[in-house]
């Protein structure tokens, strides 16, 4: 098959590897009709997420068609079109009978945290993603679910984890009718927590960003006020200035140690604003909250060398809530908000690139060229 394969820091190629197969009776094999690039994919793109090894495929979002599956395997027929969630979990140990599917115990050798991930390095179990033709499923009878025949596969690929991240993002915000959201961070992530925040009965939804064609998305999309923190000298005081000097009722982080930068501003984070290894958004959305509200942070972060602003926290009274998204969990509602209209998570796709492409679509989303918000990769196979 053909599979986008990583070759060091902003080195990435397709390559002819093999087929995956059967490793384990639970295992089913998928042949990928669609995948995408995600925001979180640029951190192993750069370099920055430890132990991404050379040879390894990325993408964790990915719809496709069963190939094959595996002796044990009850819920899944070759043929059957299929979305999987980013999330890979066993479905029974303690933490996912509690729907803490990100958080398995059983699939991530590597880690005490994070469950399994697809294309996500060797600290997030180390399974091939889906930006190839194939991609081995564990665990098919847990994960995978049939794609609804009401739901374009594009919005199912939105739900394998942008759109649910998002909504997640504001289900943990706790949002009550009339509340004020502000959600730092106008990607796809971003962007679905703002119209998310809707749904849930805010008040009010403000969205910060630095680019202007992101910000107006986030406008025609979410229908939401934004700010571009690069006009003010401080994007905190504006915040109180435009909620009364009290602060906001809950505060979305959906940027996370942002994917841009070097290695050199990792190290250095303090001294440059939302640049990589830097809490700066997080410190924001702490100072951006009223006392007593909450910060939900979506945001993907790794190692962090600046501090974070805990003491503030804690003496704002603020709740602070956050994990990995428990893909499979939301699609129940999401379902039901585009069937019934209230969702199109597909109007965030901005560019469809063949496989073969995929250096140059990386290139593109990573160097934020051509309004690019949401690259989706199409392999030849399909």
């Amino acid at each position: 098959m053909r599979a986008m394969v990583y070759r060091g820091p902003y080195k990435i190629r397709v390559e002819e590897k093999d087929i995956p197969r059967i490793e384990h009776p639970n295992d089913a094999v998928v042949r990928v009709e669609l995948a995408a690039i995600c925001g979180s994919d640029l951190h192993l793109y750069h370099g920055m997420m430890p132990d991404t090894r050379v040879g390894m495929t990325f993408g964790h979002e990915f719809i496709g068609v069963v190939h094959e599956v595996g002796p044990s395997v009850q819920n899944l027929r070759p043929g059957d079109r299929v979305m999987v969630p980013f999330n890979i979990y066993c479905g029974s140990c303690y933490f996912c009978a509690r729907g803490l599917y990100s958080n398995c115990h059983n699939v991530n050798p590597n880690a005490t945290a994070v469950g399994g991930i697809y294309g996500y390095s060797h600290t997030c179990g180390g399974y091939d993603g889906g930006q190839a033709e194939f991609v081995r499923v564990p665990f098919a009878d847990v994960g995978p679910a049939l794609i609804p025949d009401t739901i374009s596969d594009e919005d199912a690929l939105m739900c394998t984890d942008a759109l649910a991240t998002g909504y997640f993002g504001a289900q943990l915000g706790d949002i009550v009718e009339g509340d004020v959201v502000v959600v730092f961070g106008a990607g796809p992530v971003g962007l679905f927590a703002a119209q998310s925040a809707w749904l849930m009965g805010a008040g009010r939804v403000i969205v910060i960003d630095h680019l202007e064609y992101r910000l107006e998305k986030a406008r025609a999309m979410a229908h939401a006020e934004t700010y571009n923190f690069a006009e003010y000298d401080d994007i905190v005081v504006q915040m109180k200035k435009a909620t009364g000097h009290l602060g906001a009722d809950v505060v979305i982080d959906a940027v996370g140690a942002e994917a841009d930068g070097n290695f050199l501003q990792h190290v250095a984070a303090a001294k440059f604003k939302m640049q990589g290894g830097s809490p700066i958004a997080l410190n924001w959305a702490i100072d951006s909250a009223r006392k007593g509200g909450t910060i939900s942070v979506m945001g993907a972060y790794g190692p962090i060398f600046s501090a974070v602003k805990f003491g503030d926290a804690m003496n704002k009274g603020l709740t602070l809530r956050m994990n990995q998204c428990p893909a499979k969990r939301q699609w129940p509602r999401l379902f039901s908000h585009i069937e019934n209209g209230y969702l199109k998570p597909s109007e965030i796709v901005t560019h469809r690139i063949p496989l073969e492409h995929i250096a140059e679509a990386y290139h593109i989303f990573s160097a934020k060229l051509d309004n690019c918000i949401k690259p989706i990769i199409v392999p030849s196979s399909a």
